[in-house]
């Protein structure tokens, strides 16, 4: 038996903050300002991945969190880039998946941490992002490419 079949499918090389930003635009007025009031929060998710070396690739998952009053006031701004170095030993047709779904799923826990710890040192409550489905962002995401190829066909 070879040294190939028995590596798992899945090695966490490392993970990493690639890129950290938080902006309280308004302070210290914002934080009078926001009394009774509750923010909209609304969150943006993308995920890249690339090769880096045979079977060796780099994921990053990017949030971007821009609190706001009614007002459409900006109250924070909070966007990270984490990202994991992965080896996968799968085969081809299961790496796409593995690098959209599965790797930003291991990630997700200490990015949603960093984010709850930032917002909390910025003096407001921690935010305490819901869970992603990370496997209907990708069904999204090969649905938009497969209309976007029948709109150029």
């Amino acid at each position: 038996m070879s040294d190939e079949n028995n590596m798992p499918p899945l090695v966490i090389n490392g993970q990493y903050v690639k890129d950290l930003s938080f902006e309280v635009p308004g302070a210290p007025g914002i934080y009078g300002e926001m009394a009774g009031q509750n923010p909209e929060i609304p969150i943006h998710v993308d995920i890249n991945a690339a090769a880096i070396a045979d079977k060796t690739y780099e994921v990053t998952l990017h949030l971007k969190v821009e609190a706001h009053l009614a007002e459409n006031k900006p109250v924070f701004i909070a966007e990270l880039a984490y990202a994991g170095i992965f080896t996968l030993n799968v085969p081809d047709e299961h790496i796409q998946p593995m690098l959209l779904i599965e790797c930003p799923r291991l990630l997700f826990p200490f990015a949603r941490s960093i984010i709850a710890d930032m917002t909390r040192d910025g003096a407001f409550p921690p935010l305490m992002i819901q869970p992603i489905d990370f496997m209907q962002l990708y069904r999204s995401r090969m649905e938009a490419a497969q209309g976007q190829e029948a709109g150029n066909a």
